[in-house]
């Protein structure tokens, strides 16, 4: 049994670093051909930041897979033997615990490049090391801190019904609810500064948007962001009255007000079709599948491990196996996703009015250019990882003639160096 999980386990990281590889190929030979929407010193720009990030990715791979056999194979005895406590309850949260921070500290590495050798070389990293290392220490004291409620909730309920595995996926949807309600509150605490909007003519336009729609907003703030990163964006948070509406100052900006309308709107498209629940009940299918495997075992593994049932152990597998559950999830909730995004694309256009597709196409393009996002990707890639359409796509939705496109490119067809 043991050796048919390492071999599953093994097929995800061999298909994860396919992809990446092919993605590589691809952009490779894309970059070379006529630049699409964005400048051609930019374009070049984007792909080589797009292949760094890949190959950064497979190094990661890599290192996750090589400490996933070291945990299988000697890691999770270590713990349970090194760890010693009185507390039941307590034994079980030092030893889950312990494994979550000591791969968030093999990750560190990759996290600290990424922002400030790949982010700062090619402009988007605003933050300073000071930061960085709150924001990080912050992010440890809440892991740390909620993590250890967590399992200590699954601990009990594991020791305490026959289904645990049914239960135990209750309470995880339910914190996962609980996160989505909150995760804008503990933005603005530990994070983010959030203002109100001052001008008062814009938040008046934005109000009427939400009436359209029905959206009730406790406010319309402004993020800080441009503290952290020059890329552009915004959210909607919470659930019921609680509900925000955050625009990074970055957005508010770069986009001119109609633009930034038609992006909003296409936020309040999602709204108007649930497409928020939808995620949620997505990603609920498939904590219950996960929970459902994991509940059910055989004996085998445990003792070819050379350890014992314990409620820790399988909250680690747990963990261990989570990237490979949503990579043979993402197609499906990727097609999904991306339908939804074309529904709200329209919808935010509707809300426009007059020229709301122009607008919204505008928008498109200015977040192209400003988050130096390269507009073309593999088909497998976008398979596995998209939860966005590809940007030329929705342009083409919205009526954009975005010109004649290489239909090798379009097929997929590339040179996989890297």
């Amino acid at each position: 049994m043991l050796m048919t999980v390492i071999t599953i386990y093994t097929l995800f990281v061999l298909a994860s670093i396919y992809t990446s590889v092919m993605q590589i190929g691809f952009i490779n030979t894309a970059k070379r051909k006529k630049a699409i929407l964005l400048s051609d010193t930019d374009f070049i720009k984007a792909a080589n930041y797009s292949v760094a990030k890949e190959k950064l990715s497979i190094v990661n791979s890599f290192v996750d897979y090589i400490m996933f056999i070291a945990w299988m194979a000697f890691g999770i005895a270590y713990l349970s033997d090194t760890v010693v406590l009185k507390d039941e309850a307590m034994l079980n949260i030092v030893i889950v615990m312990s494994f979550v921070i000591i791969n968030s500290l093999i990750s560190l590495p990759f996290t600290y490049y990424e922002k400030f050798v790949l982010d700062a070389k090619f402009g988007f990293n605003k933050s300073s090391i000071k930061q960085w290392i709150k924001d990080t220490f912050i992010s440890y004291a809440l892991t740390l801190l909620l993590g250890s409620l967590v399992v200590w909730g699954i601990y009990t309920i594991i020791t305490t019904f026959t289904l645990w595995w049914l239960w135990s996926f209750v309470f995880i949807f339910g914190v996962v609810v609980l996160i989505n309600m909150l995760y804008p509150a503990f933005r603005a605490i530990f994070f983010d500064k959030l203002t109100p909007l001052k001008d008062e003519a814009l938040d008046e336009q934005i109000k009427e948007l939400m009436d359209k729609t029905g959206f009730v907003s406790s406010g319309v703030f402004i993020s800080d962001a441009s503290k952290r990163d020059a890329r552009l964006n915004a959210y909607f948070g919470g659930f019921g009255k609680a509900k925000r509406v955050v625009l990074f100052d970055t957005l508010i900006e770069k986009l001119t007000t109609k633009e930034l309308l038609a992006v909003l709107g296409h936020e309040l498209g999602h709204f108007a079709h649930g497409d928020i629940y939808k995620n949620i009940a997505l990603v609920g299918v498939m904590l219950l599948f996960m929970f459902g495997i994991f509940g059910n075992l055989p004996d085998s593994l445990y003792l070819e491990m050379g350890i014992s049932n314990e409620p820790y152990v399988l909250m680690i597998l747990l963990l261990l196996f989570m990237p490979v559950l949503g990579f043979i999830m993402m197609p499906i909730m990727g097609i999904l996703s991306r339908h939804n995004e074309y529904e709200a694309d329209r919808v935010g256009s509707e809300l426009g009015g007059a020229g709301g597709e122009i607008e919204l196409a505008n928008a498109l393009t200015k977040l192209v250019n400003e988050n130096k996002s390269f507009p073309l990707s593999h088909p497998l890639y976008i398979f596995f990882h998209y939860t966005h359409p590809p940007v030329l796509e929705r342009l083409k939705e919205l009526g954009v003639d975005v010109g004649e496109l290489d239909k090798g490119l379009l097929e997929g067809k590339c040179e996989a160096d890297i």
